[in-house]
């Protein structure tokens, strides 16, 4: 009777739908309007018409990092530049992901979040990002440039939600931020008794523009016997039966993970690679990433396409990220001169970014070198289409181009004129 209380409890707060972010949402906000004038069947400025009714598309990139921190805080002085890479240009969305920010003990997993360790994430994001952005403001080329290459890119995040050890954070332009409708989130436990939240995953949505995008961050179960697989794939068919967004006010966004347009799921899955220790390290040594391949769990799974039918994972060119000396540049556990008695692990590609859905391009798949925990980050980014109201992303190249310039440069002048008189 004991274990269903505390179970019961416990799944009561997993199921919880608050989420933390910069800006108040409660679920019913719309795209941002267009203003009455521009909305009428006569209007029109030269090439540019206001009332077709019809969807174009518009690409966005999309930057996805996850992480296994291995219960360790980061410092104050943490570099986050470290996940995001040498990238020369800002994204439009950011997507962290992370598992065990805090030791998996049981008063972590049967306890309160106190939300201190997310909210030191999400601030050294937001440093690095806002950072990122104003080093990266460039002038636009042509008329079709983003509103946002103006001015410096600022970031805010739109959706952070921690369940124990799991904490998925999203970011996005400002300049766009009000595209944005209908964020939530859904947590699935599959932990302790089937359902506690030390494993499962925490789910995010959103709707930009027309199009909606589901984002996963998942810890599946552990384990390297014959066998732990399946129940890694227990828990996949869980967290996508179990996940249930709330349908709030919105009848057209769907409430199940598949049902949306773009899917990126992400995290430590835990697949392994189904060869002896010693020949996973040998082949390791040697670089032969392709040899290793044929044997990971994860990819023969997405080969089978039963629980992953329709999955897709980019090339991995980069060695497993998993298990790692902490704060060691390349030591794997369980090298011949360790002591004895010391848990061995065989190296694995454990953190993994796979995707669902047409329209969503890989641009990027790699590893960081961030050796704060015993598994190393995994990156990667996406450019991704999406539908866009031809009335609106007509509106916005308006407000771009030499005839808005020309108006507004009018509208100063008169406004110089009056004050003089």
């Amino acid at each position: 009777m004991w274990p269903r209380l505390v179970a019961s409890k416990v799944l009561k707060r997993l199921g919880s739908t608050n989420f933390v972010a910069d800006f108040p949402s409660d679920g019913s906000e719309d795209l941002l309007e267009i203003p009455h004038h521009f909305d009428k069947k006569s209007h029109s400025s030269g090439d540019i018409t206001f009332s077709d009714p019809h969807e174009e598309t518009q690409n966005y990139s999309v930057f996805v990092n996850t992480w296994n921190v291995g219960g360790v805080v980061p410092t104050d002085d943490f570099n986050v530049d470290d996940l995001l890479g040498t990238c020369h240009t800002s994204c439009d969305i950011y997507v962290f992901g992370f598992q065990e920010v805090v030791p998996l003990r049981a008063a972590n997993v049967l306890g309160l979040e106190s939300g201190r360790i997310s909210a030191k994430w999400n601030s050294l994001i937001r440093q690095a990002l806002n950072k990122k952005g104003k080093e990266n403001t460039n002038s636009p080329k042509n008329g079709n440039a983003n509103i946002g290459q103006l001015f410096p890119q600022e970031f805010s995040c739109i959706i952070s939600k921690q369940m124990v050890g799991i904490l998925i954070s999203v970011w996005v332009r400002n300049d766009f931020r009000s595209f944005i409708r209908y964020p939530s989130v859904s947590c699935v436990g599959c932990g302790v008794m089937g359902c506690l939240g030390n494993k499962g995953a925490v789910s995010v949505r959103f709707q930009l523009h027309q199009t909606s995008l589901c984002f996963v961050c998942t810890h599946l179960a552990s384990g390297g016997r014959e066998g732990d697989e399946k129940i890694r794939n227990s828990n996949v068919a869980e967290i996508f039966s179990r996940t249930t967004f709330p349908k709030g006010s919105s009848l057209e966004l769907p409430r199940k993970i598949l049902d949306h347009d773009r899917v990126i799921l992400l995290g430590d899955l835990n697949y392994r690679i189904s060869l002896p220790e010693s020949t996973t390290r040998i082949l390791v040594e040697k670089g032969d990433w392709n040899a290793l391949l044929e044997n990971d769990q994860l990819r023969m799974e997405l080969m089978d396409g039963q629980v992953f039918e329709g999955w897709q994972e980019g090339m991995i060119k980069f060695a497993p990220t998993y298990k790692y000396y902490p704060n060691s540049s390349n030591f794997y556990y369980g090298r011949p001169e360790v002591k004895r008695g010391e848990k061995k692990r065989s190296p694995a590609w454990c953190d993994r970014i796979i995707w669902y859905g047409e329209g969503l391009k890989k641009q990027l798949y790699a590893r960081g070198e961030s050796t704060l925990s015993d598994h190393r980050p995994v990156k990667a980014i996406f450019s991704t289409q999406v539908r866009v109201s031809r009335k609106l992303k007509r509106l916005q190249s308006f407000f771009l181009s030499e005839r808005f310039d020309q108006i507004t440069g009018q509208l100063e002048m008169h406004s110089e004129y009056v004050m003089e008189d």
